[in-house]
Parts: C-alpha cells; structure tokens; sequence
C-alpha cells in the first residue's frame, strides 16, 4: 500500500463518542478493532463471541457491511445493538459558470434500509460506507 492510501485509510480510522453514541471510522478491521483501547470492552466482547462467528477477523467494518445480508446473524446482533451507518453518496453541482463539479453528501441510514438496498443498486449510486454509529443504549441493553 502506498503511502497516500494509508494516510487516507487512516483518515478513516477513528473511534469518537457523545452521550448518545459511540462512532467508528469503517477502515477499522475487526482485528484492529479488538486492539484499539479506544473500543468498549463490551463492544470488543460482543465482536468476539457474536460477529467473528460470522466473519474473518482482517474484514473491514466498510466491507462487512456493504455486503450484508438480512439473514445473517451478525445483521441479527447489529440491529439489537441499534446500529446506524453514515455513507457518502457522490452527487454532481453544477457551478455559475456551468461546470459541473462531483461532490459527496453523506446520509445515514438504518441498518434495516442499508440492508434492504441490494448490492447492484449500492454500487450504482456510488455508496461509500463511512462510519459505523452504536448506540450507547443498545450497547446498555445489550447482553452478552
């Protein structure tokens, strides 16, 4: 990997929280997740007993989740933990003078309306998955 695009990966490699919500960058493999002493123990404990059953541990959290699927049990867990995902969607705007310029809008979808997008549709729109949102309260409730 060149030196442009591990600076860029790392961009997208954060864990940030608020009183509602703790946020993960979707570069993150579940790998460097465990190691991170930035992750919740619990959030650390329900990767390894509930999503590693369904996933290699170098998967990225952006991969896993553009290919979800509704059946599986990791989808299971992720919407008992009250899981969003923030993507960038491309969308053009075009200037005064007539050019047209690509920009990003990020949006935030439910983990049920990301799922209920099939993979040629993403890939149509452009989707970028950005960050994984948890809920501090599904976390709460959540036992393990």
């Amino acid at each position: 990997m060149d030196e442009q695009n591990r600076l860029q990966d790392r961009d997208f490699k954060y864990v940030m929280q608020d009183t509602g919500a703790i946020y993960l960058g979707a570069r993150y493999s579940y790998e460097e997740l465990l190691e991170e002493e930035m992750v919740a123990f619990k959030l650390k404990t329900i990767i390894t007993h509930y999503i590693l059953k369904d996933v290699e541990p170098s998967t990225t959290l952006e991969s896993h989740f553009y290919y979800m699927i509704a059946d599986s049990f990791s989808y299971q867990t992720f919407r008992e933990l009250k899981v969003k995902v923030k993507v960038s969607l491309p969308e053009e705007k075009r200037s005064l003078t007539g050019k047209v310029k690509l920009c990003y809008k990020d949006r935030v979808y439910t983990l049920k309306e990301l799922t209920d997008l099939n993979l040629a549709r993403k890939k149509q729109m452009g989707m970028i998955i950005r960050e994984i949102i948890f809920s501090k309260l599904g976390l709460m409730s959540f036992s393990v």
